[in-house]
């Protein structure tokens, strides 16, 4: 009876300590559920400290007995450092990490078999996030290279296009498609909503995240009622096309455009990228019924990275708000340690990628050097558990944020938000709109 009452005292810790929210993501509806949680409840130790990872195996709500785990611990995207298994006689156990005398993660996967099915959970230890730095460097010319850019943009005009939707507008607000120029044969296309109260409005822009795809409004943003918004798409390509064409590019012309010309910096593919989002802060600033004092630019992963370049290129935004910014320290691999989406030099496969070319390239490019030189408030949010954008790449970029920023932690999430997440944009966006 006292054995139960310890494993029920676990079971409710853990759940307790990764939410509710973390079972469903976590298990998607299957039968066995895989938790490992960190034995310090914000996931936080000293370089040095030795984490224990408590482990849970959950089958049909119950404790599995004498289930046997695999376990494989390792630093942030790096090769395995340890694994080895484990006889769970009551579902429950304990793991010892190992530990960190650099700041880092240190993450442990878990994986069950069962059947025919594989079952996994995994949670990573954060080691002084807050201390970890960048390895990328800052150019001299970084400043000269980007106004030289915009200098050139500026000679283009803008001449935005919106056109109404009418069977997509509300009582509320208006939707319209947008189209602007962002060279001389060159245009973004995007989707806007506006308010029907008549006045000037606050107006946020909500750059990308990475693909290739079409866009609608989005209306988990701020409040449609009161602000105006600008949904962008980065390719040059209309944002509501039909059928199979946004796949056939994905996977044809557009294939892994993230490397497009990375040989040249001049030529790279983001530059065009990073000038069509600020052009976009400067279509809404041109909008008769926009404040273009109360302008905002918000986004994840790829949008994280654009929010961050967009802030630092057009003076004109007031603050940003960037769900796990992707581009952060991309050469973190080759210190040994993760880097940022797209992981440039993780894969062997991209050793064609190391040479002075690509290095030089990237300097200019990498989100870590926009957040140095960014003057306005920005809020960062991310989660321990991201494997697409790796949290020593993300606190990379935020810990080198010089001014005002704060900083949102949901421990247990990978590559995605909560709600929550989302309500705590729009109230942190609305009151420095006011």
């Amino acid at each position: 009876m006292k054995k139960l009452l310890l494993i029920l005292t676990a079971i409710f810790a853990i759940e307790a300590t990764i939410g509710t929210a973390t079972i469903s993501a976590n298990t998607n509806g299957k039968a066995i559920r895989v938790f490992v949680t960190p034995d310090h409840q914000d996931w936080n130790y000293e370089c040095g400290e030795r984490p224990v990872f408590n482990v849970l195996v959950l089958k049909h709500h119950t404790p599995m007995q004498n289930v046997e785990i695999s376990y494989i611990i390792s630093e942030d995207k790096m090769p395995e450092r340890k694994s080895g298994t484990l006889l769970l006689k009551e579902g429950y156990g304990k793991i010892k990490l190992g530990t960190m005398r650099d700041p880092g993660f240190l993450r442990c996967e878990v994986t069950v078999k069962d059947g025919d099915f594989t079952y996994s959970g995994y949670a990573a230890a954060g080691f002084e996030p807050q201390n970890i730095k960048p390895t990328v460097e800052m150019p001299e010319d970084f400043d000269l290279f980007w106004m030289n850019a915009l200098r050139e943009s500026a000679q283009i005009p803008l001449e935005p296009v919106l056109t109404l939707q009418p069977d997509q507008c509300t009582y509320h607000y208006n939707v319209y498609n947008v189209k602007f120029r962002n060279g001389a044969k060159d245009y973004f296309y995007g989707v806007m909503t506006v308010p029907t109260k008549p006045g000037k409005h606050p107006a946020v822009l909500q750059v990308p995240g990475a693909n290739v795809r079409s866009y609608k409004i989005d209306k988990n943003l701020v409040d449609l009622k009161s602000v105006v918004t600008l949904i962008v798409g980065i390719h040059g390509i209309p944002i509501d096309m039909k059928g199979d064409v946004y796949d056939n590019l994905k996977y044809g012309a557009l294939k892994d455009y993230n490397r497009i010309n990375i040989q040249n910096r001049d030529k790279y593919y983001y530059k065009r990228v990073y000038i069509g989002c600020s052009r976009a802060v400067d279509v809404l600033a041109s909008l008769d019924f926009v404040d273009a004092s109360r302008i905002a630019v918000c986004g994840g992963s790829q949008g994280g990275a654009l929010s961050f370049t967009t802030a630092y290129l057009n003076p004109k935004v007031k603050c940003l708000y960037a769900y796990y910014p992707a581009l952060s320290d991309l050469t973190g691999y080759l210190h040994k340690r993760g880097g940022g989406w797209p992981n440039l030099f993780r894969r062997s496969s991209d050793d064609y990628l190391r040479n002075d070319n690509v290095m030089n390239t990237i300097k200019y490019y990498d989100v870590v050097n926009f957040a140095r030189k960014i003057k306005v408030p920005a809020k960062v949010a991310l989660g321990y558990n991201d494997r697409i954008c790796c949290p020593t790449s993300m606190f990379s970029t935020y810990n080198s944020i010089p001014g005002e920023k704060s900083l949102l932690i949901c421990n247990e999430i990978g590559h995605y938000t909560y709600a929550e997440m989302h309500h705590d944009r729009n109230k942190w966006l609305l009151e420095r709109l006011k």
